[in-house]
């Protein structure tokens, strides 16, 4: 089971990507820079959620997964891929989440919350196992390429607006942030356990396989 499906992956790259990476490619900034700038915004996100500034750190945030879409773009519509350029990008990502993560461990921690802050690093490794999944499939042969990223409850455009929405909501109730980490949590596990359970799948033998 996938929220967001391929053809609504593939819609959204011709409608918003596409044009985008348009822009971009007339600049100087090559596809690692935009990697990189990604980067940045994101451990800007993460001082704003470490210091409590809900709401600039929500809108830092979201503007950071938005802008995270467009490094791969460019590099299709500019004919720069490359496996460095994938690597560094997925590198990155991990990086940039985890970073978020822990400005929200300090900023709950600085709050008291002990709680909070345990659960937000529980859900950065929840989240991780997400990610891990993907990566080790891949590795294997499994599911290569997007095939994965379809898989799953929670990936990463999931969780990234789960907590940008927490984030906005922690301005009025610190609880709605609690609750966005907490089901960000849960649904991470669950995707884990559909990823596992997608290449379980793809492991067994086909019945042409069994009958040779």
């Amino acid at each position: 089971m996938a929220v967001i499906s391929a053809s609504f992956r593939q819609r959204f790259r011709a409608r918003i990507e596409a044009p985008v990476a348009a822009i971009f490619a007339r600049s100087r900034l090559t596809p690692n820079m935009l990697t990189l700038i990604g980067f940045g915004i994101a451990i800007a996100g993460a001082y704003l959620a470490a210091i409590q500034l809900w709401i600039p750190a929500g809108l830092v945030v979201g503007f950071g997964a938005a802008f995270d879409l467009f490094d791969g773009a460019l590099a299709r519509a500019t004919g720069k891929t490359s496996k460095f350029g994938a690597f560094l990008d997925s590198t990155m990502d991990r990086a940039g989440e985890a970073v978020v993560y822990i400005g929200l461990v300090f900023g709950l921690l600085t709050l008291g919350d002990t709680n909070g802050a345990a659960l937000a690093a529980a859900t950065m490794a929840a989240a991780f196992m997400v990610s891990y999944a993907r990566a080790k499939s891949d590795s294997l042969g499994y599911s290569s390429g997007t095939g994965m990223a379809n898989v799953g409850l929670a990936p990463r455009e999931v969780r990234s607006v789960i907590l940008v929405i927490g984030l906005l909501a922690a301005a009025f109730d610190l609880r709605f942030l609690i609750g966005a980490i907490a089901l960000i949590a849960v649904l991470a596990a669950i995707t884990t356990i559909q990823r596992i359970y997608f290449v379980y799948r793809q492991s067994q033998p086909t019945n042409q396989e069994v009958q040779k």
